[in-house]
């Protein structure tokens, strides 16, 4: 079982920076998205297989984030990821960007709803994936 909270992490590139060499901020939400992907596999459910199987599709419908301090070239960023709220078609995921250790770089979140492609309405989510959350859930 995953841990309620996951932790990953990526070196800034140079081809994620901006001019003044600090981490463009919409490439923030790439490397989110590359640990909501290893935390969906480790939580059991990784997204290929589920895109693939084409029973159901978990967008995003809301993304934000705070940028506290800059992330420049070369920094290791630390992303901390865990479940924030649970409802039955949506969840919503928050995160903490670390450099130097312990220096908050930014904060975020990503609202994910359960779509029954078909129909391309909301749905209750699967109830093996609804309990898993549930059981990495804090909240």
């Amino acid at each position: 079982m995953v841990p309620a909270d996951s932790t990953q992490g990526f070196r800034v590139a140079l081809h994620d920076t901006d001019a003044a060499g600090r981490l463009f901020y919409g490439h923030l939400f790439r490397h989110l998205h590359d640990a909501y992907e290893q935390w969906m596999q480790a939580l059991g459910f990784p997204l290929p297989e589920l895109i693939r199987s084409g029973e159901l599709l978990l967008p995003l419908i809301h993304a934000e984030a705070q940028y506290r301090a800059p992330m420049c070239h070369g920094n290791w960023v630390r992303i901390e990821l865990a479940l924030q709220q649970l409802e039955a078609t949506r969840f919503t995921l928050g995160y903490r960007c670390l450099i130097h250790e312990d220096t908050l770089a930014a904060t975020a979140q990503t609202r994910h709803c359960c779509i029954d492609p078909q129909r391309q309405k909301p749905t209750p989510l699967p109830p093996a994936l609804a309990q898993a959350l549930k059981e990495v859930s804090s909240v």
